[in-house]
């Protein structure tokens, strides 16, 4: 672990908590699984503007809030992120910065191989960390957005619901914020960055692993930017769904993840397959879908 790595992310939580995210709801665009889901936009970090999704019951008051991240591609619809896992609930789900038509940015690659290198020769440009402060404001925008959430006795009590680039995102930023209550990462990437530099794979991670063979020197960065060390500051109960086959993102980084979670916190659901198309995968998400009611009801 890097010298300062848990001052580093507190004090980019702390920069993202003075944000003020003024977020702003569009018009309805669909209305499924008991839910509306409408556009929105809000700023974060750097003062720019990101957009998304927000997700409202169609009856009755929210009485439960996910921030939900996407894959590395971002996303242009809501699509197999809803239905949430509880019912009566509200979500965001935000594009980070560079990530979808709705949060492109000058300067900011779209593209994931080149996005996941934006920056990296520092630790306080890399842009991983910007995207992680992306979720940060878009659960400060949800609360904004949905006050009635933060009425809990003890606080707000989100979730996180993220898979790959958004499991491996969600790791990086539970530990810091206390507004999450649980979490499921899918996939998660990021995980054990000196061991994903030694496995080629079809994902962003093969992007690294290139530009690491010229420039050495990116795992003094990628130590702060590793979601398995972030994970060992975890205090929140996390589902881990890890796969045994994944091409883009190599499984041993997706197993450190749920390793390094404390034992009491972790529950781990093993997939036979990740970021690939085989025979039973309807069953699996389906299956993924119902442990996901089950470990966020317990809450």
């Amino acid at each position: 672990m890097p010298g300062g790595f848990a001052g580093f992310w507190r004090g980019r939580y702390e920069e993202a908590l003075e944000v003020v995210t003024a977020p702003e709801v569009g018009a309805v665009e669909e209305v499924r699984d008991g839910v509306r889901v409408c556009r929105v936009s809000f700023s974060s970090v750097g003062g720019v503007r990101l957009g998304g999704w927000l997700v409202l019951p169609v009856d009755g008051p929210a009485e439960h809030g996910f921030v939900v991240g996407h894959g590395y591609g971002g996303r242009d619809a809501p699509g197999p992120d809803l239905p949430l896992p509880l019912p009566r609930s509200a979500a965001l789900l935000p594009c980070v910065r560079g990530m979808g038509e709705r949060s492109r940015l000058p300067g900011v690659p779209s593209v994931a191989d080149a996005h996941v290198l934006h920056g990296i020769s520092s630790r306080d440009t890399y842009v991983i960390g910007a995207c992680v402060a992306d979720l940060w404001c878009a659960a400060s925008a949800l609360l904004e957005l949905v006050p009635g959430l933060s009425r809990h006795p003890s606080g707000p009590r989100l979730g996180y619901l993220g898979e790959s680039f958004g499991g491996g995102l969600g790791a990086l930023a539970l530990p810091w914020d206390d507004r999450f209550a649980a979490a499921r990462l899918t996939v998660p990437t990021f995980g054990n960055h000196p061991l994903r530099l030694t496995l080629p794979c079809a994902g962003s991670g093969e992007s690294v692993r290139r530009h690491h063979r010229d420039h050495p020197h990116a795992t003094e960065v990628l130590s702060y930017f590793d979601a398995a060390t972030a994970a060992t500051f975890v205090r929140v109960p996390t589902l881990v769904a890890a796969a045994l086959f994944d091409p883009a993102v190599p499984p041993p980084g997706q197993f450190a993840v749920h390793n390094a979670l404390p034992d009491d916190l972790r529950t781990l659901r093993v997939l036979s397959a990740g970021h690939f198309d085989h025979p039973g995968a309807e069953e699996e998400a389906a299956g993924l879908a119902r442990a996901d009611r089950e470990f966020f009801t317990r809450l």
